[in-house]
């Protein structure tokens, strides 16, 4: 009987933190935050660390300081080489992408924003976006990267993109889809749910949680646009099981994660984002992954807390490298 009572009490205790807003303090228990020594970054084989020779013809440029010599003779001119071209290591573990470093404070004030306002959500999404852009494009093209922003279809309630549905069928979540570089989400489905599918609003009211969720979302834009997407759909051809396939979107899914923990410590001063907001958010990641019952893609509930944790603490870019962790900080 005892049993049963304090059953019931334990669900109750656990029903109510999930509809709590704000104010609920990361109660989780403390997890093992993975840490990496800096990889030396070895050359790959093929890539030279001496400036590439262009393999067209230089670019003549005609000078335009007068000349001293007689006028009876042709202007002298000038060749011109164009800058070197970077070659950007594209793989997985030793992308160049894990030089960028630390991403800097970024000035991104939200405001008092109603989660259920369609418009409100729609333009702090917009505008948390510009304020990513601000934050992570410095550091990507200080390594040679060619940035460019992500797009943005956010609706109301739903609509149809280049990569099907949004949001998909029973599912309420935002997604990238690389085919146009563009991040669909339905700010319905964000606040309220889909289906069977609790909206984020249902398990934390603040905005601050959805914002993280569209960073994740904009970390697989920093994959794309750094070769990883590509680098993991060749691997993903490549494997021979479904159990390695849904490994590589683990480490994937959770990677972008790191990236959006990054980003939410870069605006936590200015968002701003208190020490009871950023536990929140810890707690949040420790109720979001690959629940019971659902294809093991995302990672664990735990694994996810982990990551997010990991791109707040440690926030550096190769801090972020999943593919150089452990399979059990990626299940």
């Amino acid at each position: 009987m005892f049993g049963s009572v304090a059953a019931i009490f334990v669900l109750l205790v656990i029903g109510a933190a999930v509809f709590k807003s704000t104010s609920h303090t990361d109660t989780t228990s403390p997890v093992a935050i993975p840490t990496f020594t800096p990889p030396t970054f070895e050359p790959d084989p093929d890539r030279s660390e001496e400036p590439v020779e262009p393999t067209g013809s230089p670019t003549e440029q005609t000078s335009e300081r007068p000349t001293r010599e007689p006028s009876t003779r042709p202007s002298q001119k000038q060749t011109v080489k164009p800058p070197a071209k970077v070659t950007l290591n594209t793989s997985l573990q030793a992308n160049t992408l894990y030089h960028a470093g630390r991403l800097p404070s970024t000035t991104c004030r939200a405001g008092n924003v109603s989660l259920f306002s369609h418009s409100q959500l729609k333009a702090l999404i917009l505008k948390t976006g510009r304020c990513m852009d601000a934050a992570w494009a410095p550091v990507l093209r200080k390594q040679g990267i060619d940035w460019s922003p992500p797009n943005y279809a956010i609706a109301a309630k739903r609509g149809r993109g280049a990569c099907g549905d949004y949001p998909s069928p029973g599912s309420m979540v935002p997604y990238y889809c690389p085919r146009n570089n563009t991040i669909y989400a339905s700010t319905s489905a964000l606040a309220r749910g889909n289906g069977n599918s609790i909206g984020y609003g249902e398990i934390v009211a603040w905005h601050g949680a959805t914002i993280s969720m569209m960073a994740h979302e904009y970390g697989h834009h920093l994959q794309q646009i750094t070769g990883i997407l590509d680098s993991h759909w060749r691997k993903h051809m490549d494997s021979s099981s479904d159990s390695g396939r849904l490994a590589l979107s683990r480490r994937l899914e959770l990677q972008a994660t790191c990236f959006g923990g990054m980003f939410m410590r870069a605006v936590a001063s200015s968002y701003p984002i208190s020490s009871r907001q950023r536990d929140t958010l810890f707690w949040f990641y420790s109720r979001v992954g690959d629940h019971p019952g659902n294809p093991r893609d995302h990672g664990s509930l735990t694994n996810n807390h982990r990551w997010f944790r990991q791109g707040w603490e440690r926030n550096m870019a190769y801090q972020c490298n999943t593919w150089l962790a452990s399979s059990s900080s990626t299940s």
